[in-house]
């Protein structure tokens, strides 16, 4: 009697789970999904054009050390880069005493070698990147409860990385005014509305983000080459930048791979033309 009861109960839930999936298919199939604004606003990262892009890619050192200063004067006041050392600065064409001078003027924790409190002391070229904050909790509260991403490999952790920072960092734009191709944010989704303390930007998945606009006039960095610092300016290189602290080995990586690429197909070919000596005569 148990078993045959435990039959029934299992056909029972078997049929319920088959009418659930049929009804949810049919319903997916047959029912337009409602449009939101993040589906109809959200755009997709513009070209950055950067040189490091594409399978020939390489890195301009000047446009990396350009995007160097405007993270140290920019993004470093609320972004970490942890993964990156002082010494690293080296591969962006920096001498080894430019390098001592420019992690000299930066502080990192340390120990107090008499009391053993904690301190903080200038850093060294074997330290890394410093967070600004001290702790997940400072950061939220200085920033609209919402934790700063590190950068080290922002470009990597985001589809289309580079162009997604730079498009960002450029995109910020008045919701009340933001139209996509005639079609009006504003008079398709009159409910739509930013939150307080957060900023639209289109480019942004949710299109309101918590980082104020950190790029916001032209000139806002002197490059030391006299490039021009337009906000566009500025934001191509600081993402030129990023792109190498999350790929340092792009280029090495480029030069290798094409040779190991057409060594694999003479290596194909000569084992093609083997396989075909050795079984000529084989053959029936």
């Amino acid at each position: 009697m148990a078993r045959i009861i435990g039959i029934l109960v299992g056909a029972g839930f078997c049929i319920v789970l088959l009418y659930s999936f049929i009804v949810g298919a049919y319903t997916w199939a047959t029912d337009d999904a409602e449009e939101t604004a993040e589906h109809v606003f959200h755009l997709h990262p513009r070209d950055a054009d950067l040189q490091s892009a594409g399978w020939f890619g390489t890195f301009d050192e000047q446009q990396l050390q350009r995007g160097y200063k405007v993270y140290k004067e920019v993004c470093s006041a609320c972004h970490s880069l942890r993964l990156v050392s002082f010494r690293n600065l080296e591969a962006l064409g920096y001498s080894e005493a430019q390098v001592k001078a420019e992690a000299a003027a930066w502080q990192v924790p340390g120990i107090d070698p008499t009391t053993g409190e904690a301190t903080t002391r200038p850093a060294l070229p074997t330290d890394y990147f410093p967070s600004p904050y001290p702790n997940d909790v400072a950061a939220r509260a200085a920033n609209n409860n919402a934790v700063p991403p590190d950068l080290s490999l922002i470009t990597k952790a985001r589809h289309d990385g580079s162009n997604y920072v730079y498009s960002l960092l450029t995109g910020y734009r008045d919701p009340a005014t933001f139209s996509v191709d005639g079609e009006s944010l504003a008079e398709e989704f009159p409910d739509f509305a930013t939150p307080s303390g957060l900023h639209f930007n289109p480019y942004f998945p949710n299109l309101n983000l918590a980082m104020a606009p950190p790029l916001t006039s032209e000139g806002q960095v002197t490059f030391d080459d006299g490039s021009p610092a337009t906000i566009d300016d500025m934001a191509r290189d600081v993402s030129a930048f990023l792109t190498w602290t999350a790929e340092p080995k792009l280029e090495q990586r480029h030069q290798t791979g094409w040779p190991v690429v057409l060594f694999l197909i003479f290596a194909s070919v000569l084992a093609y033309m083997a396989y075909q000596n050795v079984w000529r005569d084989k053959k029936h």
